[in-house]
């Protein structure tokens, strides 16, 4: 069981129906029913790599492109959740959140179920 000793209620609340089919992010296709669609027109899939007893993504691959992604791990923030990996990360409370790449540029994205 994995614990991270806080309540991740928005991120719970938003993945506790889901189930997961785990592909590698090379594979090219929608690996993940998770998607970020973001207002720069992109779609950004999450390819679960680990997800706790209660539904929560811990670890992934956020699909930048075909056959690219990034791996990005969940930290825990209060009301909201985090997701950093190399050069990227994604700050969100519920379906809300910010798409980073770089310090300069939020993306405004939502979280869907496929």
């Amino acid at each position: 069981m994995l614990k991270t000793g806080r309540t991740l209620g928005a991120l719970a609340a938003a993945m506790l129906a889901i189930a997961f089919e785990s592909a590698p992010a090379s594979a090219g296709g929608t690996c993940s029913e998770l998607q970020l669609q973001c207002e720069n027109g992109h779609t950004y899939p999450l390819c679960p790599i680990a997800v706790s007893d209660i539904g929560e993504v811990v670890t992934g691959h956020l699909v930048t492109a075909p056959r690219r992604g990034i791996h990005v791990r969940l930290v825990p923030m209060g009301q909201g959740y985090r997701y950093i990996g190399r050069g990227v990360w994604f700050d969100g409370v519920r379906e809300d959140g910010l798409l980073y790449f770089g310090n300069n540029h939020p993306i405004a994205c939502k979280v869907y179920h496929g």
